[in-house]
């Protein structure tokens, strides 16, 4: 699990985040600290770790999921406030491919199952990871390929290993598309994914049972549905 700490004190917020949302996460947290005099702590895992971390008392305030329906269930179970819930992102998938070279298009790529390796998050503790698993089985591939998969524990190291060669393709979010030069010019060769094939990738922010009376976790909660944060989180790739 990554952790960044801008700042720690009585009066500070710790924020979980989905793997998938830390960069942009980061930026939020530095503009909502230059705006008011709270700072924020952010942890990044798969959203299923952070599920487990939390009902185990993990001291997190506010929970930024990859999907709707952890945060639901945290609800449901005591371990966040009801009434709190709102959708702060809708992601998307991308194929990518490492064979740039071939004349097949890349869809056909990945409909052909032209790669060596495939990653992709895994399926039980990330939502991106579902949405690959649930593309493969409408594309019909998934016995196909279920030898080739190279799966992560979460989405930043599924896309790792497509970065680092370890895998020659993955089902990736369009958000790391904005994230360095060497991963826009790795989605050049890219393929967004219909969501058609998958569910929709909603996420989901909810406040926890933790942070209720920390005037840090409430601000930050209002400043992610101010024009302002949303404004950055569409310009790194989220609808």
């Amino acid at each position: 699990m990554l952790i960044y700490s801008l700042q720690s004190n009585a009066k500070d917020a710790r924020l979980a985040v989905a793997s998938n949302f830390v960069n942009t996460a980061q930026v939020l947290v530095l503009k909502f600290s230059e705006q008011t005099p709270y700072k924020i702590s952010i942890s990044a895992a798969s959203t299923g770790k952070f599920y487990a971390q939390i009902r185990q008392a993990a001291p997190f305030d506010v929970f930024l999921s990859a999907d709707r329906q952890t945060p639901e269930r945290l609800v449901n179970e005591g371990f966040a406030v009801k009434g709190t819930l709102f959708d702060y992102a809708r992601g998307r998938l991308v194929f990518v491919s490492q064979a740039p070279g071939s004349s097949t298009s890349v869809e056909q790529l990945l409909r052909q199952a032209q790669f060596k390796k495939l990653a992709i998050a895994n399926p039980e503790l990330a939502p991106y990871g579902l949405a690959a698993k649930q593309t493969l089985e409408a594309l019909g591939l998934l016995p196909q390929v279920q030898a080739r998969l190279v799966m992560g524990e979460n989405i930043g190291q599924a896309a790792h290993f497509v970065f680092s060669g370890n895998a020659d393709a993955g089902l990736l979010p369009r958000a790391f598309a904005l994230e360095t030069p060497e991963q826009k010019k790795l989605y050049q060769h890219s393929w967004l994914v219909p969501e058609s094939l998958h569910q929709p990738i909603v996420q989901t922010a909810v406040l926890l049972t933790r942070g209720q009376h920390n005037p840090a976790a409430l601000a930050f909660m209002q400043y992610l549905q101010q024009p302002d944060a949303q404004g950055i989180i569409a310009s790194h790739g989220y609808n």
